[in-house]
């Protein structure tokens, strides 16, 4: 056998059609090959095409997952883990035909162990589902990417979100995982103690492999006590740089803001329209901060004398739980809320990250290119840790417009690496970004990716065409 092209199994040496008879004799109706289900089982929310996989089956526990890994693993044919489908970079498409794992229906929550501030949960649950569970424990799970993204879907992309200031990404939450391999083999990478000496990092090395190393199962996660005071605000600015400023000193005077969340104007005219709110149209920041009665006024404090120091202000403050859920949906509303600025166009959205000294001057960069190329281009980012977000309004029908999109993401992507940023902060490589990694982690390094996945995934069954580039 060989891995080919961009990472496929070769074609001749599959046998997909004995491996969907067996699925089908083995999970009857919880196995589909209607065309419709296929569809929704691959990538819906980019400019890359969408490409079903061959079927799709759906487990309910990790014995099942590990039963169809098994099978697939001998006709040698892909496998693609599927959550939400929320991703945007193309994870859960399958450009070499194969079998979609939808996780959908393993939402159990196997433990609660609120003395140790932890829980273990399946890895179809999403993060509102777990915070239902969790409201009368007094505990939350703080990730917060936005969308009601499944935990394993999260996981497998290291995701972050409006919380990440504070409280971690998925790789700081994500305490221990078990996972089917691709010889089907159950692997838990970890126990429950807080930290250990014991051993490769495979907690950590499963968290972000989007897939391709394995099938992530189950979950055990990090949770925290729900603050006892919570304040809310919107803070106007006269320009992105000079918000991005503010947040920069905030961030170095140890202020431990919870949220901070940059809308540049473009994104606040569409929030206000599709939200009905009445937010200044200006580069705005939303924050959040946490703690004591006492300790949050002590924030706010010092957050207006900074604001003001750089122009900022006034600040609306939200201090009732229902002004502050109506402001944060409506953040976290901003992608539907964008794409109405030019309904007949595709949104295209993607991210970057950088050095938290370098970030007014990146998004200020990139506020210039876009106005220069003359694109509807809204920004939003969490930019507590340096992390923005870019969602190009395209027509599709115009090869100019699309190229030029194509050119000023590239542009983007290189301007952070220059910077010492990364591709992508939260979104993951997927298949749209593959082409950056050399860029920004050189030969040496990506040959070290490669040569993992090859020694785990011999037959590149895992997610193939993502990430990485396998050839022989």
């Amino acid at each position: 056998m060989g891995i080919e092209g961009n990472g496929t199994t070769a074609t001749s040496e599959r046998n997909t059609g004995h491996v969907l008879e067996r699925l089908t004799d083995r999970f009857g109706d919880r196995m589909s090959t209607n065309p419709t289900v296929r569809q929704q089982h691959s990538s819906q929310l980019t400019w890359l095409a969408s490409q079903p996989p061959d079927a799709v089956v759906f487990p309910e526990s990790t014995e099942e997952v590990s039963e169809i890994v098994r099978i697939c693993e001998t006709g040698r044919v892909p496998v693609i883990a599927f959550g939400a489908g929320s991703s945007f970079e193309g994870h859960v498409n399958a450009p070499f035909g194969g079998v979609s794992i939808d996780l959908s229906r393993m939402k159990n929550i196997l433990a609660i162990n609120a003395e140790d501030l932890d829980c273990v949960v399946q890895a179809g649950i999403t993060r509102n589902e777990l915070n239902e569970h969790l409201r009368d424990t007094g505990l939350f799970f703080p990730i917060d990417p936005g969308a009601d993204a499944s935990l394993g879907g999260m996981a497998a992309t290291r995701a972050s979100g409006t919380n990440a200031v504070r409280y971690g990404t998925m790789r700081e939450n994500v305490i221990a995982v078990t996972a089917v391999m691709p010889n089907g083999e159950i692997v838990r990478t970890a126990r429950r103690a807080r930290k250990s000496s014991a051993g490769y990092d495979l907690t950590r090395l499963l968290v972000g492999s989007e897939g391709t190393l394995g099938v992530m199962t189950e979950l055990s996660l990090r949770l925290s006590p729900i603050p006892e005071a919570i304040a809310a605000a919107a803070c106007p600015f006269p320009s992105v740089g000079s918000a991005c400023d503010a947040v920069i000193a905030t961030i170095q005077s140890a202020i431990p803001v919870a949220r901070v969340e940059l809308l540049d104007e473009v994104t606040v005219k569409a929030v206000n329209r599709y939200s009905g709110l009445d937010l200044v149209e200006t580069p705005l920041l939303l924050l959040e901060f946490h703690g004591t009665p006492e300790g949050v006024k002590e924030q706010s404090r010092r957050f207006g004398e900074i604001a003001e120091e750089f122009g900022g202000g006034p600040i609306a403050w939200a201090d009732k739980q229902e002004d502050r859920t109506m402001l944060w949906k409506a953040r976290h509303d901003a992608y539907w809320a964008c794409v109405q600025l030019r309904p007949n166009a595709r949104p295209i959205p993607t991210d970057v990250c950088v050095p938290i000294s370098r970030l007014a001057e990146c998004v200020e960069a990139t506020k210039v290119e876009i106005q220069r190329l003359g694109l509807i281009a809204p920004i939003v980012g969490h930019v507590g840790d340096g992390n923005f977000h870019v969602q190009p309004l395209v027509d599709m029908t115009n090869p100019c417009e699309i190229e030029t999109v194509r050119r000023f993401v590239g542009d983007m992507v290189e301007r952070a690496i220059s910077m010492d940023g990364t591709c992508t902060g939260e979104h993951g490589v997927g298949q749209e970004k593959v082409k950056y990694l050399r860029l920004e982690h050189g030969d040496a390094t990506l040959s070290l990716m490669q040569l993992i996945k090859r020694a785990v995934d011999p037959n590149n069954i895992m997610n193939p065409g993502k990430m990485l580039e396998i050839t022989r």
